[in-house]
């Protein structure tokens, strides 16, 4: 390793004169206490490093260290059910031996080194390992197997096998020779580059919906699994919140959870509901199968920079095991603010609103590292990239988003008036959309029928019919429109309140099966269909509201649970008893 000493120091970036021997993305230790940097510019007359922690009392001359290793993590077990900070320090240990806040300098492992852990070796004395094979197992939770795999640098012929049994993480449970007659130890834990992907044997097509039991987002704009979401919106728009229902109820095996520069009441926010969560698969708690990276607004910016891949890492990780993982990173917006500090401190020319020039690569990077692939242990396993955006006022033509935009292919706008309104989820249905359709619709013929898609085609005409309609209606008032038209405000009335709007906090709403999506969809155009004959013939459409069967239908998915959906037939019935006697 070498040694070299500070020149110069702006906030976390610290500067070191003259030619070195870094290499570019290395990782340092800068000053006596050890901080964790990175290199991220090298020329003839200067060495850049960006620190990653708190730059208070480092001074000109004080030692920085080479590794001759790239910023890395630890991947293990351990990982799940677990807390950590944006360079993967576990917080909960940290909190432990240092307290409420993070010394400088912290050097505690990522992993526990001294928890023994229940491994059955899968391999034996012979076995030829390509990169990816899984040689042993153990269960690093109730609920999930944890698969130990061979670094995907690494392939070779097996010497040594260790016994089944209780091991540590840095013992040795297999030997392999490569073809070089090198021999490697391969344990419980691997390290890897945060800023690298990690190989996969093929990239599948998006062809299956990760299902969220949301039916604005299920139906209207589902996402596949592999697939990459964006939710922008103001403060208050329920961000957070629709990310915390995703994570809890989405058909994800793994949830990795990014706070990005979030304040750190909602982090706790994040820990005390996740803690007391039982998952309705298992009845296990919920964090059996969740990773929380906290990076709170107060913790060093460089860190914030860092953490979203330190995310995106680990649920590559998980992923090679062939498990389906959803990343939550909230918010992008933050990370992307990190990025114009550290750019303005290495004195950059800025582009739009002060972002750096390269934003859109950098969240080109991060979002490209989704997909749904055939990974090389023999599994299919998936990253579901979802991150929220935070434009300021809610101005969506900002650079974050607008470049978000343009790497994901589903769009879930929240709007402030739906929010104010205290209509969850906030999704604007004129201004979302999604580009998995043409992907998915195979799987929702399959799986639900033609009329599924049918059914969503004419919800969506009915909503951007509506909102037509409601322009004329701002101008001259209701009461001048033709009752056909009435019909179509009132039957989007009950789709808006009765089917797009949703309560996190109902037990038969919170969580609604893709089937009675699908038959809530039905019933509420199998009412309009009928008065829409009803006006048709002349028939005043106060007499069909009258009735009550649009209210009735607004409330139905309180009044219907979800494994009692033969309840649909009867309001299906009393639909026509109640316009049979309209009609007579």
């Amino acid at each position: 390793m070498d040694n070299y000493c500070i020149y110069g120091i702006n906030g976390p970036v610290v500067t070191i004169k003259g030619a070195t021997s870094f290499s570019m993305m290395e990782m340092v230790y800068v000053g006596e206490e050890k901080l964790v940097g990175e290199i991220i510019g090298i020329n003839d007359k200067f060495t850049t490093v960006q620190v990653y922690e708190d730059t208070t009392g480092l001074k000109p001359g004080d030692p920085i260290t080479g590794t001759n290793a790239p910023m890395n993590v630890l991947l293990g077990p351990g990982i799940l059910n677990n807390i950590f900070d944006g360079i993967e320090r576990p917080l909960s240990e940290i909190e432990k031996s240092e307290g409420a806040f993070i010394s400088r300098g912290s050097q505690v492992s990522s992993l526990d080194t001294e928890k023994l852990w229940d491994v059955t070796v899968t391999v034996k004395v012979g076995d030829v390992l390509q990169r990816g094979k899984i040689y042993a197992t153990l269960p690093e939770t109730d609920i999930i197997t944890h698969k130990c795999m061979v670094p995907p640098t690494l392939s070779g012929k097996v010497t040594f096998v260790a016994q089944n049994g209780q091991y540590k993480l840095n013992d040795t449970i297999v030997k392999i020779v490569d073809d070089n007659n090198i021999e490697h130890e391969l344990t419980l834990c691997q390290k890897w580059p945060i800023r690298t992907p990690r190989p996969v044997k093929e990239r599948l097509s998006a062809s299956v919906p990760l299902i969220t039991g949301q039916r604005v987002i299920d139906t209207l704009f589902p996402v596949s699994k592999g697939g990459t979401a964006a939710i922008p919106g103001g403060f208050g728009t329920g961000k957070t919140m629709t990310q915390h229902q995703l994570a809890k109820w989405c058909d994800a095996d793994i949830i990795v959870y990014v706070g990005c520069g979030e304040r750190g009441n909602e982090m706790s926010q994040v820990l005390q509901e996740f803690s007391e969560l039982i998952d309705p698969k298992n009845n296990c708690p919920m964090t059996y199968r969740t990773t929380l990276i906290a990076n709170t607004s107060n913790m060093p910016v460089a860190a914030r920079e860092a953490s979203i891949y330190t995310g995106i890492t680990l649920a590559e990780y998980y992923r090679d095991m062939g498990y389906n993982v959803a990343i939550m990173a909230d918010s992008t917006s933050r990370w992307a603010e990190a990025l114009r500090e550290i750019s303005g401190r290495l004195e950059e020319m800025p582009a739009e609103e002060g972002f750096p020039a390269y934003l859109p690569s950098r969240l080109s990077e991060f979002y490209e590292r989704g997909c749904r692939a055939q990974v090389f242990c023999g599994k299919e396993g998936s990253v579901t990239i979802i991150g929220a955006v935070s434009p300021q006022g809610s101005d969506f033509s900002e650079p974050v988003t607008q470049n978000t935009k343009r790497f994901t292919r589903c769009f879930w706008a929240l709007d402030k008036s739906l929010a104010y309104a205290r209509h969850y989820p906030a999704i604007n249905w004129m201004d979302s959309y999604s580009e998995y359709f043409t992907d998915l619709d195979p799987w929702f013929e399959e799986n639900l029928g033609n009329d599924f898609i049918e059914y969503r085609k004419q919800i969506s005409a009915l909503l951007a019919e509506e909102s037509r309609l409601m322009e004329i209606v701002k101008l001259i008032g209701a009461d001048v429109l033709p009752d056909d038209q009435k019909l179509v405000i009132e039957t989007a009335k009950v789709i808006r309140v009765g089917f797009l709007q949703q309560n996190a906090f109902h037990k038969e709403d919170t969580f609604v099966p893709l089937n009675k999506q699908k038959l809530m969809m039905k019933t509420i155009l199998y009412l309009h269909q009928k008065a829409k004959h009803i006006t048709n013939a002349a028939i005043p459409i106060s007499r069909i509201i009258e009735t009550g069967l649009f209210d009735k239908l607004t409330k139905m998915k309180y009044d219907i649970p979800n494994d009692k959906l033969e309840m649909f037939d009867e309001y299906i019935a009393e639909i026509d008893e109640k316009i049979a006697l309209i009609t007579q």
